[in-house]
């Protein structure tokens, strides 16, 4: 019989977070379970997280020694807590089978496993044996309990395979063996076991005793090698929604190729649109387009699925937000907009005012429901920025801070060429000269020093996004609803340490046979010019929103992250160390990243039907992918330096010297990478002594090369990836990749809601073009009118703006069940006291990071993350493993 072989969950669905197996006085258990229960756990701020669950797993061991012979054999009883989906009316069992880690000395193959059947009896009450009753309909609870004995001659147990032979699938959380002659043995499994009568493959679950290649004892080498092969698929057949197959594909399904309207290119697997892999679903092609495939579901390995903790708080928050958005499409055409600035306020205020639809069927039953709710569920919560300061939208000092505190953080850059230029064709997108001039730039800034001594001290700089979208402009503009210019933004660095606006600047291609359009708006206190101005940074605004969500956050960090995923589970075993350091930081990201393909980034999803580049929104994080990133540029040291943010310096914190010195994203952050990297470092160095031992670690080396050649396949050939020859190289790719799925993601995510859900300081769209863009002489005179209507009309739609916001608020949100960095220790490091004592270091030096954020935060000298109105700067406190939303 062919074994089938587990890999504990990177992510699951109705189930606790995977735990290794441990050393125990308890008796011998093992647990099973499909749903795990919560149970509150208690920071600074009181949240919910994971614990084993009052379902425990009893197993009583009676040690007989038998003096009959040499051999001395142990009569072992086991008593199982188990949750079943259904009854067990059948009587159902499971099948244990214990593996040596040794090979049999005459044979030289493997020992014969020792069977044993579990068998339900009645349920216990209290905490060992769980709650006396389960959920009405829902999952039962109950007590399973064998007997075994294990020959004296067996060796150390390595490994259990488990078959599950009732009608459904079950959770198994952990197996405990007790009364052995060398102590307890625990195994953590964390996964969903298949009934015998759809998969007749037994499981295969390893002890938590971790091992290099070179170390893993003879009796495991076979196991550990077809664990491995399991988990690789090669796409071939769609595959089920039980599988554990772990393999590549393009970005092939976010659009229909039979609907025009609807078809989006390939993404991946070609020099025109380069991207990262996602995990392969096997899906079946279209006809009229083979490079296609269909998405009628989207496929996750089993074992990185939501928890049922996770996927309820999910679909919750899902089913709240969407009410709000569809409340918003039943009371709005879809062009409908604002008409005053009160009429935003009101969202919060009142909530979204139910007039009744006319003849609009369905959506006229579902008012008649909704006209009798509580106004409280008709309301969008107030988000950070608006209770602050409402207005601060406005200010032009708070336009600023955000460019180092908000959620976009990672865009600014320092000014290396003066004058800016444009790279592009000026063949095809016209003169490249930048209309910000010397001129202008002193005008502005003359109050403090000149152009020259600005260059030379470091004080200007820029978000750039001119080249990345002009090529979009006209094919964008084809698009109703919308409109697109080239942008970048210049600014200038204070003696006060905040960055004061000079200028934004706008630019439109040569298009429809008209010459190139460019204007430079500055900040001004003439009526005519400050609502330009004003204008000009609703564009801006959106470009950078844009850039944010399809680069910073989703390109950055869930893009770029699930290829190392998808290579961890192929290349790498459970018993392999490095595998048990990166577990946790991929924790739910697969089953996230397939929710944004289904609902998100797909065609005529959220991001397409809000943002300005519309269907070409995607596409275009496909041409940052290809101009801009890098795996060596992703470790924020390396990111900073490359902007021309930070300069090296030993004598400095961090070896860093910031130029701008009170930038929140950056301070914290630094401080965080430092403690990944100390504790990566304890880690590594532990199980690599020297060089030889990274070099000839096959596992090891096949995982970074499949990242490198599979995983970011289009990329492969760059000279700039890292050498994985020695300790350092190994210390340096998993700082890099855990800072991008921990700290990187919790600064561009968790704070979207606060920023971003009060629209008007951050709009995702700009829809009308700026009225000084070859006016007519009645558009310019409506213009001169009334501005205020001229502002709401380039805001986001009343549809628009509801459907982001109840997006963001969704995307903002912690689960109950979140993971968090120096909290949540994972019990295997507990098993190497050099490793516990790293880990609580690590720790250690989290909580003073809380500390030292919230001092920050009251330090009025820091005028960028304190002040009046300020929302604190708190996106790097409490900061998840994962990227699990």
């Amino acid at each position: 019989m062919a074994t089938q072989v587990h890999r504990p969950h990177l992510v699951g669905i109705f189930f606790l977070p995977n735990k290794p197996c441990i050393h125990s006085r308890s008796w011998p258990s093992f647990s099973v379970r499909p749903w795990p229960q919560p149970q509150k756990k208690y920071r600074k701020n009181t949240r919910v997280g994971y614990v084993p669950s009052n379902i425990k797993a009893v197993a009583v061991a009676e040690a007989e020694a038998e003096a009959s012979g040499t051999e001395i054999s142990t009569s072992v009883k086991a008593t199982a807590g188990v949750t079943m989906k259904s009854p067990n009316l059948l009587g159902g069992s499971l099948l244990l089978e214990l593996v040596s880690a040794e090979l049999d000395p005459q044979t030289g193959s493997q020992k014969k496993p020792i069977n044993a059947n579990a068998h339900q009896v009645l349920p216990k009450d209290g905490p060992e044996g769980g709650p006396k009753d389960g959920p009405k309909n829902g999952p039962k609870d109950a007590i399973f309990e064998s007997k075994f004995v294990i020959p004296g001659d067996f060796g150390e147990i390595g490994a259990v395979l488990v078959e599950n032979e009732h009608s459904s699938e079950i959770y198994l959380q952990h197996i405990i063996l007790d009364g052995l002659p060398n102590g307890p043995i625990r195994f953590h499994c964390g996964s969903w076991i298949e009934p015998k009568s759809d998969n007749s493959r037994k499981r295969l679950f390893f002890t938590n005793k971790l091992y290099l290649p070179s170390q893993t004892p003879e009796g495991l080498k076979n196991l550990r090698e077809k664990e491995l092969d399991s988990l690789r698929g090669n796409d071939e057949g769609e595959h089920k929604t039980s599988n554990r197959i772990y393999d590549y594909d393009v970005y092939n399904d976010l659009g229909d190729p039979n609907n025009p309207k609807l078809a989006r290119p390939v993404l991946g697997g070609s020099k025109q649109y380069p991207y990262p892999r996602r995990c392969g679903t096997g899906h079946l092609q279209y006809k009229t387009d083979p490079c296609s495939k269909m998405s009628n579901s989207f496929y996750v390995p089993r074992d990185e699925k939501f928890s049922g903790v996770k996927e309820k708080s999910f679909r919750g928050k899902t089913i709240e937000c969407g009410w709000h958005a569809a409340i918003a499409h039943l009371n709005s055409p879809t062009k409908s907009e604002f008409l005053h600035l009160s009429d935003i306020f009101k969202l919060y205020y009142e909530g979204i005012n139910l007039s009744s639809p006319v003849n609009r069927g369905f959506w006229q039953r579902v008012w008649n429901v909704l006209h009798n709710v509580k106004d409280d569920f008709l309301k969008f919560k107030p988000p950070a920025l608006f209770l602050k300061d409402k207005f601060s939208w406005l200010w032009d000092e708070e336009f600023s801070r955000q460019t180092l505190a908000g959620i976009n953080p990672c865009s600014i850059k320092l000014v290396t060429e003066w004058p800016l230029k444009s790279t592009l064709d000026p063949d095809v997108y016209g003169p490249p000269e930048s209309a910000i001039t010397t001129e202008l730039v002193e005008r502005e800034i003359r109050a403090f020093m000149t152009i020259d001594e600005a260059l030379e001290q470091k004080k200007l700089f820029i978000i750039d996004y001119h080249d990345l979208l002009l090529p979009y402009v006209s094919k964008v503009r084809q698009i109703e609803g919308t409109t697109l210019y080239g942008s970048r933004a210049l600014f200038f660095l204070t003696p006060d340490g905040t960055l004061k606006p000079l200028a934004i600047e706008l630019t439109r291609p040569p298009i429809e046979g008209k010459p190139q359009w460019k204007q430079v708006f500055t900040p001004t206190s003439e009526s005519t010019g400050r609502w330009l101005w004003r204008l000009a940074k609703v564009h801006f605004l959106a470009h950078d929103s844009g850039y944010h969500q399809l680069v910073s956050h989703w390109l950055r960090t869930h893009c770029v992250t699930e290829p190392y995923i998808i290579a961890t589970n192929r290349q790498l075993s459970v018993m392999h160390p490095i595998y048990r350091l990166l577990h946790p930081h991929f924790r739910y990201t697969m089953h996230i990243n397939a929710h944004a393909r289904e609902s998100l980034i797909n065609a005529e999803g959220i991001i397409e039907s809000s943002f300005s580049p519309g269907k070409y929104s995607v596409e275009l994080s496909s041409v940052a992918y290809d101009q801009q990133w890098r795996f060596d540029r992703e470790a924020l040291p390396a990111d900073l330096i490359n902007r021309g943010i930070a300069v090296e310096d030993p004598d400095a914190p961090h070896g860093l010297k910031l130029l701008i010195e009170d930038y929140p994203f950056a301070n914290d952050g630094l401080i965080l990478w430092d403690a990944l990297k100390q504790w990566v470092a304890d880690y590594v160095n532990y199980y690599y002594k020297d060089a030889s031992m990274v070099q000839s670690d096959p596992e090891l080396q096949a995982w970074w090369t499949e990242i490198r050649t599979k995983g970011h396949e289009d990329k492969k050939d760059e000279p700039w990836w890292p050498n994985l020859q020695t300790p350092d190289d190994l210390i340096g790719i998993i700082t890099t990749i855990t800072w991008v799925t921990s700290g990187h993601h919790s600064a561009v995510n968790f704070g979207q809601y606060a920023f971003a859900g009060y629209f008007p300081n951050r709009p995702t769209i700009a829809r009308t073009n700026m009225p000084c863009e070859e006016p007519t002489e009645e558009g310019w005179q409506r213009f001169l009118d009334n501005p205020n209507s001229e502002l709401l009309a380039c805001f986001p739609s009343k549809l628009q703006a509801t459907r982001i916001m109840a997006t963001l608020d969704l995307l903002s949100d912690h689960s109950s069940d979140e993971e968090y960095i120096g909290k949540d220790r994972k019990l295997t490091w507990d098993e190497e006291p050099v490793i516990k004592e790293a880990f609580n270091r690590f720790s250690a030096k989290l909580e003073e990071l809380e500390r030292t954020i919230d001092d920050r935060n009251k330090d009025n000298s820091l005028k960028n993350r304190n002040g009046a109105g300020v929302v604190p700067y708190e996106l790097l406190k409490g900061v998840p493993y994962s990227i699990s939303i």
